[in-house]
């Protein structure tokens, strides 16, 4: 089994990750996680753990590491937002075939709160992208 154990292994927290060296080849064959580090994927810090010295090896798999991380966090909130999108199509659905007056009166104000909250986030997003591709290039002759 040990063979098949990764060098290191990543306990992801809230901003990160506690990152352990997995030993599995010692005299007990039992599984040894050794902490070397704590990784903050917020703002890319990676702090040894007690008075350990990183080896270039394992900043080279805490940075790879980040990185993946980084990209999975970036297309789950991506799909969060395609979920959001149907979400809000099923909602439509719902209050105009199936709510009663009293669940429509219980989510009706915070519903029209929230989506006048992102429309106008979103008009505002869409006028700055606008506004800044109409905006004329250091580069380009006029």
């Amino acid at each position: 089994m040990s063979a098949d154990l990764p060098e290191y292994y990543f306990r992801v927290r809230e901003n990160g990750a506690f990152v352990f060296r997995i030993d599995g080849e010692n005299r007990q064959r039992r599984i040894e996680m050794d902490q070397i580090a704590v990784v903050n994927i917020r703002n890319g810090e990676i702090k040894p753990h007690g008075q350990r010295v990183l080896s270039d090896r394992d900043l080279e798999e805490i940075k790879r590491w980040m990185a993946e991380r980084s990209a999975t966090l970036a297309a789950r909130e991506l799909d969060d937002i395609h979920r959001a999108i149907d979400h809000l199509n099923l909602t439509a659905h719902w209050a105009n075939s199936r709510a009663t007056d009293a669940q429509l009166e219980e989510v009706t104000d915070a519903l029209l709160l929230a989506m006048h909250d992102l429309r106008s986030v979103l008009v505002r997003k869409k006028a700055d992208r606008l506004m800044k591709a109409q905006e004329p290039r250091g580069d380009d002759p006029q």
